[in-house]
């Protein structure tokens, strides 16, 4: 199945220049979603994977419904103020600024196999403060997993050698 006839691509935003990919396109098409999220599982299967760890908010919309697939459990990767219990934060770098990630701190076991699974895989930066916080906790990271690689961007150099598994590449 080509999902790229099911994501909109947008151009121009959020500002000059930008192709943005669109996934809510994807997402509100039940069938197709499900699709999705089971060919995720397929390109996964063969790892050992304990949890998988999502940064929000679109990461919450690809990991859960895979780790539900997988019959893992799903830990949430937030904006720093957004979590109840203690937590562990990491800032990074965005184009126009800087901001925190951040996940409790008993959200993951050390040893524990981690994949994390995002929307979209561009630069890398949320990617990589994700795998970060869960080394920082003694989690192995086993992969990562996307609806989108937008291979010219070069995400994949940031992940330092983790497997990285994508369903569309733009």
């Amino acid at each position: 199945m080509d999902f790229k006839n099911y994501i909109r691509v947008i151009p121009d935003f959020p500002q000059p220049g930008i192709s943005f990919k669109d996934i809510t396109t994807l997402l509100s098409d039940g069938e197709k979603y499900r699709e999705a999220i089971n060919e995720l599982k397929k390109l996964v299967a063969d790892l050992k994977i304990d949890l998988i760890a999502g940064p929000e908010a679109r990461g919450f919309v690809v990991g859960a419904p895979l780790a539900y697939a997988l019959g893992v459990g799903f830990v949430p990767i937030r904006k720093s103020g957004k979590l109840p219990y203690e937590t562990i934060e990491v800032g990074y770098d965005l184009e126009y600024g800087k901001d925190t990630l951040a996940m409790h701190s008993d959200a993951i076991k050390p040893g524990q196999n981690v994949l994390i699974a995002d929307d979209l895989l561009a630069t890398g930066g949320t990617i990589s403060t994700s795998v970060n916080l869960v080394k920082q906790l003694g989690g192995n990271i086993v992969g990562t997993a996307f609806l989108i690689e937008l291979s010219e961007l070069n995400g994949r150099e940031k992940l330092d050698g983790i497997d990285v598994f994508s369903l569309m590449t733009y």
